[in-house]
């Protein structure tokens, strides 16, 4: 009976406020919000000073070809995208081989990423655009090592909890306290959100460094 009068309260059945969900957040997870969004000012912060160099630059646009690599990468980390989101699905059924194998296709993909962009920076040298050869180029390099760098980070992390998953996986008590923990559960989804973000970010320089270029 009283619980039939506190649903029936006015804003009872309200939806929580956005003060009220981040009460209830993990502090982790809060952690690595706030830790993106400095990312995000910083890149903001880079983007427009490679922006305004680019426009006080005496080089023409399109000078050189815009590193194919560059592109062919940008395809390689939405790949990864889809099997880091895929890794949770399987975490969800309980399908600890599915993990493992998503898991470390995630990580392949990171690594190709990562090389992939060595060899963008390899066809800049070859055009001429080296790192000190002009203010524009620096900022290239700068914007997409630092992007590497944090790639990198995600990298680590990932390979922590694939091999953490590999060991679950070899014994069925191991696996079922794997699957019914909840920071291994927060671990993936922080991993999700984050490997998420930084192909988001990505996919923004891209798009800047295609205009720019």
């Amino acid at each position: 009976m009283n619980s039939d009068k506190e649903r029936n309260k006015v804003g009872a059945r309200r939806a929580p406020s956005a003060f009220a969900r981040m009460e209830r957040m993990s502090p982790l997870l809060m952690l690595l919000y706030l830790g993106m969004v400095g990312i995000t000012v910083l890149f903001v912060i880079l983007i427009g000073a490679y922006a305004q160099t680019r426009y006080f630059s005496s080089l023409p646009s399109g000078l050189h070809p815009f590193p194919r690599y560059f592109s062919i990468s940008t395809i390689v980390l939405l790949v990864s995208s889809y099997t880091v989101n895929q890794a949770r699905r399987i975490y969800q059924q309980d399908d600890m081989a599915n993990l493992v194998r998503c898991l470390g296709a995630t990580m392949l993909l990171g690594a190709i990423f990562t090389g992939l962009q060595l060899l963008g920076w390899h066809e800049l040298k070859e055009q001429g655009a080296f790192f000190s050869s002009e203010s524009s180029y620096t900022y290239i390099y700068l914007i997409s090592g630092l992007h590497i760098a944090h790639v990198l980070g995600g990298m680590i992390f990932l390979l922590v909890l694939l091999l953490r998953t590999l060991h679950a996986s070899r014994d069925a008590v191991r696996t079922l306290v794997f699957i019914r923990n909840p920071y291994r559960r927060l671990q993936l989804r922080m991993l999700t959100v984050y490997w998420h973000y930084i192909d988001v970010l990505w996919l923004g320089l891209f798009m800047v460094f295609l205009f720019l270029y």
